[in-house]
């Protein structure tokens, strides 16, 4: 029997964000998404997650989802059978980008949510090319669905989460870094230097992705993670 698997959505994102590895991978292995949600620290929402996951388990986190699955992996090394960070950061919030959240939530609470997703998605999420309306639009949905309470919880989680780098030098088990070469937000250069510091880690550029591989360039991101899964 495949090892379960465990993914970890990022911010204001649910299980949309992998419908199309979900259906390619479900009919091999139990997969199960963990929300990024119900609480205001990184180490509680991995506690929540780790609560709920198999007792060892394949795990795979995207942006946000790529910050809890290293907590989780902090927190309980030996349940985790190999990991995957997708489009995340394993640094800690710099000081200008915390304050930087203060105005967003501001305006979230004014009830301008989607013109603040909108906003900070249009720069710094998408690669160019015919697809990113449609992407755009399902991530519009999906903070939609998840709403302003969210927004402010999971930004809070976000100004104090932990720094991972000793996490991530600590790893025993494979690892997958993958990153849309597009993505302004957490950058190719951040995903090499994750490579470097991971004992066994193989390290992905999706060409024609920025932020969201998984719905930019679904069947890419899929062969990464079968490979991934596999080895």
């Amino acid at each position: 029997m495949a090892e379960p698997l465990v993914l970890l959505p990022g911010m204001m994102c649910d299980a949309r964000l992998f419908a199309p590895q979900i259906a390619a991978l479900s009919g091999f292995r139990a997969v199960q998404v963990a929300p990024v949600t119900g609480f205001e620290t990184i180490e509680e929402i991995a506690a929540a997650a780790l609560a709920d996951a198999p007792p060892r388990f394949a795990l795979a986190g995207l942006s946000m989802g790529g910050i809890v699955a290293m907590e989780m992996v902090r927190q309980a090394p030996e349940r985790i059978t190999r990991l995957a960070l997708m489009d995340t950061n394993p640094l800690a919030e710099t000081e200008k980008v915390a304050a930087r959240r203060e105005p967003q939530i501001a305006a979230v609470r004014d009830g301008r949510l989607l013109e603040v997703m909108r906003d900070e998605m249009k720069p710094n999420y998408l690669a160019p090319g015919p697809g990113r309306d449609g992407v755009l639009s399902i991530v519009m949905d999906m903070a939609l669905a998840l709403g302003p309470e969210v927004f402010e919880e999971q930004s809070r989680a976000l100004q104090t989460r932990p720094d991972q780098v000793e996490t991530l030098r600590a790893l025993g088990v494979p690892a997958l870094v993958l990153c849309g070469r597009h993505d302004a937000l957490c950058p190719v250069s951040r995903h090499e230097l994750m490579a470097e510091i991971i004992p066994d880690a193989t390290l992905v550029i999706i060409e024609d992705a920025g932020h969201m591989p998984t719905l930019e360039c679904p069947a890419e991101t899929l062969d990464a993670l079968q490979r991934w899964l596999a080895g």
